[in-house]
């Protein structure tokens, strides 16, 4: 087999995965508007507590304990997967408020941007060179953010935020020797200490929304684990496996799936918002077909 076609099967047994991690984070806030109720911090602890079981009895299935353990004994990998870790507990918790905190639009904002941001990492640390197309792009993009600054009278924290924790998770996921999953099982291994001991300490202090609520609300915490580990594994199968350029353009999967959440929960939407929105779309339209007219190009190229 040619090294273009192993390169070609490689990127096609990417894009399933990438497809299936954006899907499950477009519908995610509808996971915790059913959890508005509990607190944002305790969500997010229960989501690493229950990831590490789930995430444990994959690696199993799959023979992977070995991956795991040289992870954990590489002094360099395992502080990338500590900082990826640190990156990923910092977006699942803004991500939590903003769902809860009714602000669904500035979330999917965030990761509209995210796409963008891989762009600038792109062009300041790998030496990429920006075409026309994605310089206007950006440009459309930074607009939309300044206007939406200046109607709320503050930057849209939670959606820089999100954008650039997640594009830097990404970067790194991408780039650190360890295979998809064992790397998210250290992850979660890492965060899981500080996990327990804050669920500890609500059981002990009788705060807990778990064990001591319905039957329903502990189950909806219990599943947060395979809600995290899933899409998680499938985001890192992909980002191993597609260029930053073609998962940054299936990006655009989720955030447009939370932004019809956003819509069906009946969020309100600023003039100025909507305006920032048609400007990230328009964008978003325009980097995505520059990609495009791209790879048809190199295609043409190398078959020529």
């Amino acid at each position: 087999m040619s090294e273009r076609s192993t390169d070609s099967n490689s990127h096609y047994d990417g894009v399933l995965p990438g497809i299936t991690a954006y899907v499950i984070w477009g519908f995610l806030p509808i996971y915790f508007k059913l959890t508005q109720h509990v607190e944002p911090l305790e969500v997010l602890a229960h989501r690493i507590v229950w990831a590490v079981p789930f995430g444990a009895l994959i690696i199993a299935l799959r023979h992977q304990w070995s991956e795991v353990r040289s992870a954990l004994t590489s002094p360099r990998v395992f502080f990338w997967l500590f900082l990826a870790a640190t990156l990923i507990a910092v977006n699942w918790y803004i991500y939590i408020y903003a769902v809860q905190s009714e602000q669904v639009y500035q979330a999917s904002l965030g990761y509209y941007i995210n796409p963008l941001m891989y762009v600038l990492i792109g062009v300041a640390f790998l030496g990429e060179r920006l075409r026309r197309l994605q310089v206007v792009s950006l440009a459309l993009a930074a607009l939309g953010v300044v206007i939406l600054t200046v109607s709320y009278g503050q930057l849209p924290w939670i959606a820089l935020a999100l954008g650039a924790s997640f594009t830097a998770y990404g970067v790194i996921r991408k780039k650190v020797a360890v295979g998809a999953m064992p790397g998210l099982f250290v992850e979660t291994l890492l965060l899981l200490p500080l996990a327990a001991f804050w669920l500890a300490r609500l059981v002990e202090s009788g705060t807990s929304s778990f064990w001591y609520g319905t039957a329903a609300n502990d189950v909806l915490l219990l599943i947060a684990g395979p809600l995290t580990v899933v899409p998680l594994l499938c985001f890192a199968v992909a980002a191993r496996k597609l260029t930053l350029t073609v998962l940054g353009f299936m990006q655009f999967i989720g955030p447009t799936l939370q932004f019809g959440v956003g819509v069906a929960y009946g969020e309100p939407l600023s003039p100025a918002a909507l305006l920032c929105f048609v400007l990230i779309w328009t964008a978003v339209s325009l980097f995505s077909w520059d990609v495009l007219r791209a790879n048809r190009r190199r295609s043409v190229a190398q078959a020529s």
